[in-house]
């Protein structure tokens, strides 16, 4: 069973997120030297996120002597899951057909995306 977040999380900081589940453990001058520069950022706009991210429980953090390091405090699945259900129950009413059709009367759907949808849902079919 998958752990309920139930914490917004911001574009920038989700940069952030992204870096530390890649590459954890970090301090802050590694994130600023590896997002700083792409998103033009301070090391104090960096240090700001992680505070806001270790406020909200997203990382957690340790000393190493004169320097913390961060890590991750939830599972980037689990994120990712709650960030798409909170989309789509925004904006669908909680279900995926309307986001489908949406996006394909856009013709932002490619033919590997619609073959794939198609595994998928022959997949469901088999499990069902």
């Amino acid at each position: 069973m998958r752990k309920q977040l139930s914490m917004q999380i911001s574009d920038a900081e989700s940069r952030v997120m992204e870096f530390l589940w890649q590459h954890h453990p970090a301090t802050a001058a590694q994130v600023h030297e590896a997002l700083g520069p792409v998103h033009d950022w301070r090391e104090a706009t960096v240090k700001t996120l992680l505070n806001r991210l270790l406020g909200k429980g997203a990382v957690e953090v340790e000393q190493d002597c004169r320097r913390y390091l961060y890590r991750p405090a939830i599972d980037r699945d689990d994120w990712v899951i709650e960030e798409t259900a909170g989309l789509v129950d925004r904006m669908f009413g909680g279900r995926l057909a309307p986001l489908v059709a949406h996006f394909s009367q856009h013709r932002e759907l490619s033919p590997a995306d619609i073959e794939e949808l198609r595994r998928l849902i022959r997949e469901f079919d088999d499990e069902y």
